[in-house]
């Protein structure tokens, strides 16, 4: 099927831009601390799949052969696959489909089946063997396969779409830096995690200064986070990236079908 060149070129610089953000949240979490090292391979897969399917949507942003990202693919489904039944088992089926990892495990499945599944010899740039959706692509494999990944990605995409912001988020700000300190900041720090991140450590950092002036031995009030750390870490930001990386992997299964 061929389509108008601006949507794949929409499309890929959505998910240009998902792979930055999702490299500024490594980069903002202090991904290579243990401290921060929390989800890091979801917002690794995140900046993995945003490059791979902006080549796949536009020939000319291929970076890797399509073996390669099978490897790459075939391993996050692997990992992810451990990951949710190390945090599942004993749990029965349903805890499984909603499991933490489960919309990542869908996502990288989806991805090794766009690779592994495409008919006929490479016609990309790079040995892909997708061509760029604006000049027409080639078929899958098993296209029963694709409708069942674009259906559970769709499911996904309408459950985050559904759920609070802060609900299934990664990277939480709140407690990830602030430890509270007294009966004061303990309450401070357990409002903060019904509200907004953003706003928590503001408050837990004015309780600590308040209480730091009643007793000058108090704790000193942690430093303030940086704006673009608590915008890049926010629940909302995590939301948005992953609601974009399903609707656009969606659209590329129902197109390749």
């Amino acid at each position: 099927m061929s389509i108008p060149a601006w949507i794949p070129d929409s499309f890929a610089a959505v998910m240009l831009l998902v792979a930055a953000v999702s490299a500024g949240q490594l980069g903002a979490a202090r991904a290579w601390t243990p401290a921060g090292a929390r989800d890091a391979d979801i917002a690794l897969s995140h900046v993995l799949m945003g490059i791979a399917m902006a080549g796949m949507l536009v020939a000319s942003l291929t970076t890797l052969p399509g073996g390669a990202w099978t490897v790459v693919f075939a391993v996050m489904t692997a990992w992810f696959a451990w990951c949710l039944w190390r945090e599942n088992r004993g749990h029965g089926v349903a805890a499984l489909a909603r499991g933490h990892h489960a919309p990542h495990l869908v996502h990288s499945g989806a991805m090794l089946y766009m690779f592994a599944a495409v008919a006929g010899p490479a016609t990309g740039r790079g040995g892909s063997g997708m061509a760029g959706m604006a000049g027409g692509m080639q078929a899958l494999r098993a296209p029963t396969l694709a409708l069942v990944f674009a259906l559970l990605l769709a499911g996904y995409t309408v459950r985050d779409l559904d759920r609070q912001a802060c609900a299934d988020g990664y990277f939480h700000v709140v407690g990830r830096r602030f430890t509270p300190a007294g009966p004061a900041l303990a309450t401070a720090g357990a409002g903060t995690v019904s509200g907004t991140p953003a706003a928590g450590g503001g408050a837990v950092a004015t309780v600590a200064r308040a209480a730091q002036a009643a007793d000058p031995a108090a704790p000193a009030a942690p430093p303030a986070e940086p704006l673009a750390e608590r915008l890049l870490l926010a629940p909302a930001v995590v939301k948005v990236c992953r609601v974009a990386m399903g609707v656009t992997m969606a659209f590329m299964l129902i197109i390749m079908i």
